[in-house]
């Protein structure tokens, strides 16, 4: 009796995982995994908005100083352009998370529509993605007749596990413009601050060293947060940004030659 009674449970077990793993795609359960994308994003808006303007204001502050220019005109045109790439760069998060929502709308709205007119052939696109996933028998055709019954629950199944694409949310769009517009203008006074308290020499000494260490903190943090070893992760950010900062003193050298 009791091995008999066995197996059904087992299943059912299966089926639940099968369809609680679709209900929190649709947003009917709330999903850890969903608030792992969410912080993961977080991550890479502020990596995206504050090492871009770290790296864009000491190249500018490199080219100023390579090119000859005065400290009025290194603070003048530090300021300016921390102002107006931080508003660039929020707008840029903002246009393009509005792009992906738009694309995610009209690829479901897609799908309603075959689900309406070829209803059969999206019942048996839900049965592969699931036979795919080792589901069989009996189980598949409950795990079908499951996920088909909800019309939010189908269209749901099919934009993630047909299509790959995850619902992008009026708030996370706003969120994703504030984050960038902040961390890129934190990125810009990091190395502006200190042209502002001392002399230019040890201003930017100081500027190149709180430079490197944000750009090692900022590997190290994404390592931890995501994968890889921090040393090789914080080194390589390190030496990616300082280089590429390194551009802007060697072009204003060679406009600097180029006018004298």
């Amino acid at each position: 009796m009791n091995a008999s009674a066995n197996p059904p449970k087992a299943a059912a077990t299966r089926l639940g995982r099968a369809v609680r793993a679709t209900t929190e795609m649709a947003g009917v359960i709330p999903a850890g995994h969903r608030e792992s994308h969410r912080q993961t994003n977080w991550l890479r808006d502020v990596i995206l908005g504050g090492q871009d303007g770290l790296v864009n204001i000491l190249g500018i502050i490199l080219g100023v100083i390579g090119g000859g220019g005065s400290n009025s005109v290194l603070l003048a045109t530090g300021f300016a352009a921390a102002i107006t790439e931080s508003i660039s760069m929020g707008a840029v998060g903002y246009t393009s998370s509005v792009s992906e929502r738009d694309y995610y709308l009209a690829l479901r709205a897609q799908e309603d529509a075959e689900i309406d007119s070829m209803p059969d052939v999206e019942r048996q696109e839900v049965r592969e993605i699931y036979s795919a996933k080792g589901f069989e028998g009996d189980l598949l055709e409950r795990v079908v007749d499951t996920i088909t019954a909800k019309r939010d629950v189908w269209l749901a199944s099919m934009m993630d596990e047909e299509l790959h694409l995850q619902r992008v949310e009026t708030t996370d769009i706003l969120r994703t413009a504030i984050v960038i517009t902040v961390a890129t203008l934190i990125g810009h006074l990091i190395p502006l601050i200190p042209f502002v308290a001392l002399p230019r020499t040890p201003a930017l000494g100081l500027a190149i060293v709180l430079s490197g260490l944000v750009l090692f903190g900022v590997g190290v943090y994404s390592a931890r947060t995501l994968v890889g070893d921090w040393r090789t992760s914080g080194l390589k950010m390190t030496a990616i940004g300082l280089g590429a900062a390194a551009t802007g003193f060697l072009v204003g050298r060679v406009l600097n030659t180029a006018g004298a």
